[in-house]
């Protein structure tokens, strides 16, 4: 290992809800015990994978639904501070919980280590309407979109657009407690469209957005960590081959491929609207215009940041961990051609890409190296913990999205 981190500093990931199968946060808990660095995980039970870790120091067994009020939860976090008895690194690992942290900076600062940001941006970011009206103000390219305020605006919408259509959840936090979609879902026709708008409410809180279609597209993902200058410190890029479900859900097999363009792209964006802290992008290049466009912005780590590292053996998370605890983050290239994982939904995927026909042109043809998501041989109870709780629910759940991507599909 090229570099020391502080070993006096611990990290404690952070997620609020209720999804166990989680292997971002399995992948961060080993990226920094790695290291040698304490852990500390937030975890609904004590059973999860990431609390079977070897790496884990200490699992609080915390139930949450991501819905509750905000002073609830930084008295939580508040809480937890208390028992770990000395400032942790935050990692946050989904959308509730970088909002929380940013929104709540004052609150938290005197606890736990975390990158200070604008109060507000992280929660525009995330919000499909705010990124889109950045993307806008910036000269981002991103997919044409509306966001309509009631019924009636769908159905002029509707009169007017070209189908598909892509509807999905306006605001990252309605997805826990009313979403008007489960996911992305692809509309075919207006009477499709008008069909699922009864159901929406007088408010109907989706965006629509321009259809790009699969065989004119490639899904890329951009890593990084950005310091308090919005400087990058390191910076991935990498071409998604798979996902679940099919070209809208969670990757499930990608590549680290060097994208220059991209990573300026995002470079230039990110020092645009003074973001600092880990970021996780998805874009789809156009092949008709030959634009890279923005579909989602997560202000924190994604799920499969562990794709990632550099020659120096520094993902986003130990950039986040060296850079708060006053360390400097080695520079070097990313390991081009490495390739990850994610063993328990990639099987379905792969099935269902064959018979799309479907392929990524930009992907090797030789993995130079492979990451897993969930098997890790100084590792394995978070594999065999993941492989006892996926069976039954793991296995009706990936029906119910399988089930959802087609009837978006096929809605008409």
């Amino acid at each position: 290992m090229p570099f020391e981190a502080d070993r006096d500093v611990p990290g404690l990931i952070v997620k609020f809800g209720d999804y166990p199968l989680h292997h971002g946060g399995v992948g961060a808990i080993r990226s920094l015990g790695r290291l040698g660095v304490p852990v500390y995980a937030i975890t609904e039970d004590r059973y999860t994978p990431a609390a079977s870790s070897r790496y884990l120091t200490r699992a609080f067994v915390w139930p949450t639904s991501g819905t509750e009020e905000a002073d609830h939860l930084v008295e939580g976090l508040l809480r937890i501070a208390r028992r770990i008895g000395r400032p942790a690194v935050l990692v946050p690992t989904d959308e509730e919980a970088a909002v929380l942290i940013a929104e709540h900076q004052d609150a938290l600062g005197g606890h736990f280590l975390f990158p200070r940001v604008e109060p507000g941006l992280p929660r525009r970011l995330a919000s499909k309407q705010g990124l889109h009206e950045l993307c806008v103000e910036h000269g981002v390219p991103t997919p044409a979109a509306a966001f309509p305020q009631s019924y009636d605006d769908i159905v002029a919408f509707a009169e007017q657009a070209r189908f598909p259509v892509v509807a999905k959840n306006r605001e990252a936090f309605v997805r826990r407690s009313s979403p008007a979609v489960n996911g992305t879902t692809r509309i075919a026709t207006r009477a499709g469209l008008l069909a699922l708008a009864r159901d929406w409410g007088e408010r109907p809180g989706v965006i629509l957005q321009e259809y790009l279609p699969r065989e004119a597209a490639e899904d890329w993902i951009v890593h990084a960590y950005f310091d308090q200058d919005s400087t990058p410190l390191a910076l991935f890029t990498g071409v998604k081959v798979r996902s679940w479900p099919p070209h809208a859900g969670m990757t499930a097999h990608a590549y680290v491929v060097d994208n220059p363009e991209l990573a300026d792209l995002a470079a230039r964006f990110i020092k645009q609207i003074g973001f600092t802290g880990i970021i996780d992008l998805d874009l789809r290049f156009d092949r008709r215009d030959g634009q890279y466009k923005l579909l989602d912005f997560n202000p924190r780590a994604g799920a499969q940041f562990r794709l990632f590292e550099s020659e120096s053996a520094v993902d986003v998370v130990r950039a986040l961990h060296l850079d708060l605890t006053g360390r400097k983050v080695p520079a070097g290239e990313q390991r081009a051609g490495h390739r990850f994982v994610v063993e328990n939904i990639d099987l379905p995927a792969l099935l269902a890409y064959r018979r799309s026909g479907y392929t990524t042109p930009h992907a090797p043809e030789r993995a130079s190296g492979t990451e897993l998501a969930w098997l890790a041989g100084d590792d394995p109870l978070p594999f065999l913990t993941m492989l006892a709780r996926f069976v039954r629910p793991g296995a009706r759940h990936l029906h119910q999205l399988w089930r959802t991507s087609r009837r978006g599909g096929a809605t008409g």
